[in-house]
């Protein structure tokens, strides 16, 4: 099994990118953009992640899923954000079933 860590060290590789103003960093350049530059790059990441599933390349989905999964821990990071807020809610949701949890938002519970 692969070590799940790498999520957190590269969330912790993010963070510290915060504090550096190096010019050669792409995590520097994607931060000081802005929200909608890293918006733009999600969408890119996760439309590009839906074309290598639409062409059945599953080497393909697995790196276009790296960069959209690297890009979300840049937009978490931006917002202040870590790993560890993403698990906490997807632990709340285990064992809920996906419908009542989307009734559950709607009604307010």
């Amino acid at each position: 099994m692969t070590d799940s860590s790498i999520l957190h060290r590269l969330a912790d590789t993010i963070e510290a990118r915060k504090t550096t103003d190096s010019s050669n960093s792409y995590v520097v350049k994607l931060l000081t953009s802005g929200q909608d530059k890293i918006l733009k790059k999600i969408a890119e990441e996760a439309a590009e992640t839906i074309m290598a599933s639409k062409d059945e390349n599953t080497a393909h989905v697995v790196y276009e899923m790296a960069d959209l999964w690297f890009h979300c821990l840049v937009l978490l990071a931006h917002h202040g954000l870590k790993p560890e807020d993403v698990l906490r809610e997807l632990e709340r949701r285990e064992g809920i079933s996906g419908i009542e949890e989307k009734l559950s938002r709607k009604t307010g519970q």
